[in-house]
Parts: C-alpha cells; structure tokens; sequence
C-alpha cells in the first residue's frame, strides 16, 4: 500500500540530488533541544506528509501547520486534519520501515496531546466523531503476529517469563494518553460522545485489557475507570461484559491477562453501589466472583479479588456466610499456597460476620479447619493455627464452644502426637492452652473422648489385622492346583 501511495507522488530530480549533496544543510533541522523531530516547515517532511496521508484526503487544512499558526476559526478544522494524519497505523516489528513517517506521526500525536489538554473550544461533532475514529483505528487495528497478546494463560506462564512489550507502544502511549485526556476534557459534551463512545466501541474496548503489554493495562483501566464515571447509561453494559469476561475465564479456558486489573475496576465500581443491594450485584458475587477462587493463577489477582469480596461484605454484613460456603466448595485440597490464600481470605471474613450468619457455617468450617491443622504442609499448618490468635475469631469460637471444640480437639491432638514440625507443634501447644482457658471441662471431656475413639479405631484395626492373618493361614494350608480357573459371579 505504501508503495502505491509513495509512487502517486514525484520524487526528487536529479538537480535536486547535486544541489543536496552540495548543501547538507538542506535536509530536515532538528530542534535545539535535540529532540530528532522533523521540522514540519521543512519540504522533506511536507513531502513525507503526503507519503503517509494524500493531500486530496485532508479536507480543509494543510495537518502540519501549528495550532499557534492558524486562527482560533480553524483550529478544529486544524484538530480534525491532524487526526486524519494519525489515522495510519504503521508495522512496528520491522524497525527500518517507514521510520520518518512514525516520526511525523509521533510529533502530531504529542500536538493533539497538548491541544485536548490546553482545554480547547468546545468539540465539535465531527471533532469528537474524529477522535473517537482516530482512537478506533490505532486501538483496535488488526495486529502483525507476536505484536499482541497470545493470549496465553497467566498460571500457565513461567515465573521466569518476562512480559511482552507491544513494539508500538511509542504510539500507543500516546493515543491512550489523549483518549484519557479527550474522555475528561471540559469540552466534550457527554451528550455528543455517546453516540459514538457507545456499546460496541465499549466493548471492543475491553477486549483489549487481554494485552500482555502490563502498561497498557494500566492505560485502560484508568480509562475504562473514567468512562464508567461519566457515561452513567453505559454503567450496566459495562459490568455486564466484565462479567461475561470473568465468567470464560473461569469456566471455558481459564486464560486471560488482564484480570488483576478489571477486578481492580470493578473494586471501586462496588464501593459505589447503593443499599440495599440489587439481586443483579449480588448474582455477581456468587457467579461471577466466587468461582475466580478455582483457576490456579488466582496468586496473579488475588489481592483485587478479596478487596472486591471484602467490599461486597461490608455492604451486606449478611453475604459473609454465602462466601464462607463458596470458598469451602472450591477450597484447594492439592494446592498448598492457595490453601494459604483461602486461609488469610476466611480470616478477613471472620473478622466481620455477625454471630447468627457464623453459626450457619461453623460446623463445615471448622471440620476444614480441621484438615488444615493436620496438614503436613507446615505453611498450611500455620496459617490455620495463627487464626487462634485473632480476637474476634476467638470471640466467635467462645460462644460456640460447645459444637467447635469436639470438631477440633482431636485434630490438635493428632498434631501433639504425629507431626513433624516444631513450629507447628509449638503452635498447637499453644492453641490447647488457649482453648482450656476457655472451658477446661470441656476440653478434658473432648479429650477423653478422643482417646476412647482412638482406642475403638486401634482395636478395630487390631482384629482386621488379626481376621486377615488368619485367613492368610488357612489359604496357605490348601494346596494349589495347575491352570485353576475361578468364576466370581456378581
């Protein structure tokens, strides 16, 4: 295409070869600061202008003028030419080609940049009609391979994989940076933007947060964040697709790079939510954010999650059960370091649950706990023991001693006699003291029985073990028979 376009053009004639090669000052300057841009004065840049957007598509106004340059009439018109130049989207994988057109494009972005901040004249529609197609065409383009995400999945990586850095990002940067400065500029009329910041645009939108690019993530969230604040109509579609994100994430293929950071949105979206809470929200967090515990990269955007989970919590005390049940339906039996997440998430729970909506789910709970505390993963261990430290988990487990104590008193019994780490035995000793400060009667009673169970298992084993021996012997005293085939009938 570039050749096509280049060629509609004349080159330089071979006059003008001798008279350059005679005049070395005669190609393009560069500012004193040293910067390497173009000077858009200069007849080379006039003539790489034309290589890069025909002259017959610019309607109106030469887009390498300055804005100083031209009446506050036409600086619109001015606005809306450079944004038609920025409309061509150049391959950033080869790093030879078409190197003083990106140069030009680079110099007009960083001009579009400072006008949209300098709080201009109010837009115009076919000024925002021009942002919006400019933002579109740069944005949402067809990528070149290995230019974008490959989409892989973030628990799948490597720890030693290093993020991949989008070639183009000289530019993208820029385009974020005015698409920002466009969404909050004083003279766009929200009115006038929805026609075209609408659902698809929206969309499209975040379908990119699944960039390996961790700073543009970062852009479009801080974009997507501003959208949400100021186009009030879009809000639903706009949770609505980030649920639809969350929900493949979690039950199609798992892969996805920018949860951490549509989590991270959807945090402040829920501080904002009005009481009491719609059932549409609450949906949300027993689908959409519950089910995130399960994929193995959940260390990758753990912390955004249990913000989100916490948020929903202190809005509606009473969720603190349903959440409590839903980490105990995914709880990570094999996977030992999200077992410790699950751990820390179930004490910021605790710490807030009402006493009615802890005796829903104390008994499964602390048949888990229980588990953990015999675990031979002495990180699990730990974290499950150190819950005995916190107040107002002890508060709660005080008024229920009477069911909690017999479900766990056997688990730290059976950590007295059989684990291997001292730590953890030093932790269980302290716990036994804490819990017969508690109800000392209870705690014998507890232990007492405890060792009769014991004592019923050890004999129970005792006889099978002795039934087995004998029936070994008897088997041994028949004799064996060649080729004896035997017929087990069901």
């Amino acid at each position: 295409m570039w050749k096509q376009l280049i060629g509609k053009f004349p080159r330089k004639s071979q006059k003008s070869d001798q008279e350059h090669s005679r005049n070395p000052n005669s190609g393009p300057s560069v500012s004193s600061q040293g910067s390497g841009r173009a000077n858009p004065n200069s007849p080379v840049t006039k003539r790489a202008s034309a290589a890069v957007f025909p002259a017959c598509a610019i309607a109106g106004i030469e887009p390498l003028l300055a804005f100083k340059d031209v009446s506050s009439s036409d600086k619109l018109n001015l606005f809306i030419s450079k944004l038609s130049l920025c409309c061509v989207v150049f391959d950033f994988t080869d790093t030879v080609k078409n190197t003083q057109e990106k140069e030009l494009k680079r110099d007009t972005l960083f001009e579009l940049l400072d006008f949209i901040s300098q709080n201009p004249p109010k837009l115009s529609e076919p000024a925002v009609l021009a942002s919006c197609k400019m933002c579109s065409v740069n944005l949402f383009r067809p990528f070149p391979p290995n230019s974008r995400s490959s989409n892989l999945s973030s628990g799948e990586n490597d720890l030693d994989d290093e993020p991949t850095f989008d070639p183009a990002w000289a530019h993208l940067q820029l385009v974020y940076e005015f698409l920002l400065k466009f969404i909050t500029s004083s003279s766009l009329e929200s009115k006038v933007a929805k026609k075209y910041i609408n659902n698809s645009y929206i969309l499209k939108f975040i379908d990119l947060f699944d960039s390996e690019d961790p700073r543009e993530r970062d852009c479009l969230k801080a974009i997507l964040h501003r959208i949400y604040g100021k186009y009030m109509v879009h809000r639903p579609f706009i949770r609505k697709s980030i649920g639809n994100v969350l929900y493949r994430f979690v039950f199609e293929n798992e892969k996805h790079n920018g949860i951490a950071e549509l989590l991270e949105i959807f945090g402040s979206v829920i501080t904002g939510f009005a009481l009491p809470l719609k059932e549409e929200h609450k949906i949300f967090l027993s689908r959409a954010l519950i089910p995130l515990h399960k994929p193995k990269s959940l260390g990758i955007y753990f912390q955004q999650l249990l913000y989100c989970v916490s948020q929903f919590i202190e809005k509606d005390p009473k969720l603190a059960s349903g959440v409590i049940e839903g980490l105990l339906r995914y709880w990570p039996i094999t996977n030992s370091q999200k077992e410790v997440m699950f751990l820390g998430e179930l004490e910021e729970v605790l710490e807030v649950i009402s006493v009615a909506e802890f005796e829903k789910v104390m008994v499964p709970l602390f048949w888990r706990l229980g588990r953990c505390i015999n675990s031979y993963h002495f990180q699990v261990a730990e974290r499950a023991l150190f819950l005995w430290n916190n107040d107002q988990v002890m508060n709660l487990i005080a008024q229920n001693r009477q069911v909690i104590l017999p479900i766990v008193i056997p688990s730290l019994e059976a950590n007295v006699q059989n684990h291997w780490n001292q730590a953890v035995l030093n932790l269980t000793s302290n716990v036994r003291k804490i819990i017969a400060e508690l109800d000392d009667a209870l705690v014998s009673t507890c232990i007492e029985r405890y060792q009769e169970e014991r004592e019923r298992k050890n004999s129970e084993v005792e006889k099978r073990n002795k039934v087995w021996e004998r029936l070994e012997n008897v088997a041994s005293l028949q004799p064996m028979s060649r080729n004896t085939a035997v017929l087990v009938s069901h």
